[in-house]
């Protein structure tokens, strides 16, 4: 089997709560989408998805994912997508850095591997470790009054865990905490993610601020030496997420003990192929895993679902449903995702079949 072709489509995902807020003043209405198709030479097509938190969040934007697949379509045409690892060897070659840019090649790749051995993606990865995953609602930036009322309506629609978007200053972030946290039982978990948005002091400013408080505290500094000296002035359980980049990055956090949790998105790390490679670490580390991307519609969330779901339980902290913060559907088939639980499909591939007349036609295609 080969490669034959390749179809390029964007898609705005507009934001159903309106905006979505985080640390560093940043607010989008809708995010840039990259949903792609590979085609080959049997009949059988695989779909991938990359979509990026605008340009500011990581070093990745909307159209250079576009443009990095116009870089790589000459060494994805003709080869065998059913041996993903193999072809990720030679995007890397092909392209140094760049993960997002590799990352739904990738994971058309693993969609169309599973449907050629008639698998799900995630019996392909490792296997299903129960009958569901738990996700976290992440809560947009807003006054600590604003941010406490949207942990409590999510609450009560059966999400168990939340992720307070901080990182503004130290006093507004310790009421925000404080407010959430009064909103949730104690079997509830609440992790303040920062972004990076705070310097060194003013991190150690907040944790010192809430510390009888039940919380997370998620990468609250730029770099990761910062946020290891923040670590060390708290007993908090830590998250790292924008630094933990790769397999080595994880080595590092782990013999540094700089973290307790680590933030897993497929597109920061080159597609599902290089977060198996992670999420097995991890998992023999002991280090668990919030299990997502840096965001998507339907056929995100599915890539998200299969690697969540193929997580041993005790090393899955929480995944994301990500479709379900979009205003428009791009695909049917997405994971169900109920009652702050998820599971991926059982029909072979990711299970998605996106809806053509939303996605439009291809601004670009290989041949």
């Amino acid at each position: 089997m080969e490669v034959t072709g390749i179809d390029v489509y964007t898609v705005d995902l507009p934001i159903a709560e309106g905006t979505y807020d985080w640390a560093g003043g940043n607010s989008y209405a809708e995010f840039d989408s990259t949903i792609l198709r590979l085609r080959t030479d049997e009949g059988v097509a695989g779909w991938g998805e990359v979509a990026m938190l605008g340009s500011a969040y990581l070093p990745a934007f909307g159209r250079g994912a576009r443009a990095g697949v116009a870089e790589l379509a000459d060494e994805v045409l003709g080869a065998d997508p059913t041996q993903p690892a193999v072809l990720a060897e030679r995007l890397d070659a092909r392209l140094r850095g760049h993960p997002y840019v590799k990352s739904a090649l990738d994971v058309a790749c693993w969609d169309l591997t599973g449907k050629v051995r008639d698998a799900p993606v995630a019996d392909l990865l490792g296997g299903r470790f129960g009958d569901e995953v738990d996700l976290y609602r992440a809560i947009s930036q807003g006054t600590p009054a604003e941010m406490a009322d949207s942990v409590a309506t999510y609450r009560d629609q059966g999400y168990g865990a939340f992720q307070l978007k901080v990182g503004e200053d130290p006093v507004t972030d310790a009421e925000r905490i404080r407010a959430a946290r009064a909103e949730l039982e104690a079997r509830h978990v609440l992790d303040a993610d920062f972004n990076t948005g705070l310097t060194r002091h003013e991190a150690v400013r907040v944790v010192d601020a809430v510390s009888d408080v039940d919380v997370y505290v998620e990468q609250p500094c730029d770099s990761y030496e910062a946020c290891r000296a923040v670590r060390r002035q708290t007993d908090k359980p830590f998250v790292l997420d924008e630094v933990m980049t790769g397999v080595d990055a994880v080595l590092r956090g782990y013999g540094d003990d700089a973290m307790d949790v680590v933030n897993l998105k497929i597109s920061k790390v080159g597609g599902l192929t290089r977060a198996r490679a992670i999420r097995d670490l991890c998992a023999d580390l002991g280090v668990a895993m919030i299990v997502e991307d840096t965001w998507g519609s339907e056929v995100a969330t599915a890539a998200i679902a299969h690697l969540a779901h193929s997580t041993p339980a005790d090393a899955r902290f929480a995944a994301t449903d990500f479709h379900n913060y979009n205003a428009v559907t791009t695909a049917d088939g997405a994971p169900p995702a109920a009652g702050g639980t998820m599971a991926a499909s059982t029909d072979p591939g990711l299970g998605v079949e996106p809806r053509l007349d939303v996605l439009g036609d291809p601004v670009a295609v290989y041949e």
